[in-house]
């Protein structure tokens, strides 16, 4: 069991029969009444996120969450396939479970997959990849002012912004965690 007093971002518990994940927390202890936690908590398997305020004693039973690193062998057109490195057992999963993480995946790269009681429930791409750049505009000559972007299609078909010198077939290194362009390979 976990006391909301306990609570940190990432933490994961069941509430209501559903599973939670601390997003964001904050303690606070009025001048007048008792002390309480205020949290942002999202939903693992809808991924809707509401707030809420627990009191520091409430208590809840931690979740255990299995993590699989797993690698992504293709996509039949409907299914997402994954392959455990160890086992050679194949996963299926449908878009709604990958959509968020396969943007940055090529086939035969590892992902991270996470399970609670069995059930994979989120899939996450490496934090930092290299991918190709398939299309974008050429970049003007003269147009050279500082911080300029402009958008860019990887190979995996996923649109970043990048700095006007990138040019179709340049790698880039790409931060999968807020989808941003770091440099050029």
């Amino acid at each position: 069991m976990i006391s909301a007093g306990d609570f940190r971002k990432g933490l994961t518990f069941e509430m209501d029969g559903d599973l939670y994940q601390v997003v964001d927390f904050q303690h606070v202890k009025p001048g007048k009444g008792a002390a309480f936690v205020r949290t942002k908590i999202k939903n693992v398997k809808t991924g809707s996120i509401r707030e809420t305020a627990f009191n520091p004693n409430d208590k809840f039973p931690k979740a255990y969450i299995e993590t699989k690193e797993m690698q992504y062998l293709y996509n039949d057109g409907e299914l997402y396939y994954f392959m455990d490195t160890e086992t050679y057992e194949q996963l299926p999963l449908n878009y709604d479970q990958v959509e968020h993480a396969i943007i940055y995946i090529k086939e035969n790269d590892n992902a991270t997959i996470r399970f609670y009681k069995g059930t994979p429930f989120e899939i996450q791409a490496p934090n930092f990849v290299e991918l190709e750049v398939t299309h974008t505009e050429p970049g003007v000559k003269g147009d050279t002012a500082t911080g300029a972007t402009k958008p860019a299609t990887v190979e995996t078909g996923a649109t970043v912004n990048v700095p006007l010198f990138i040019n179709i077939g340049d790698k880039i290194k790409i931060d999968t965690r807020i989808g941003e362009y770091l440099s050029r390979v």
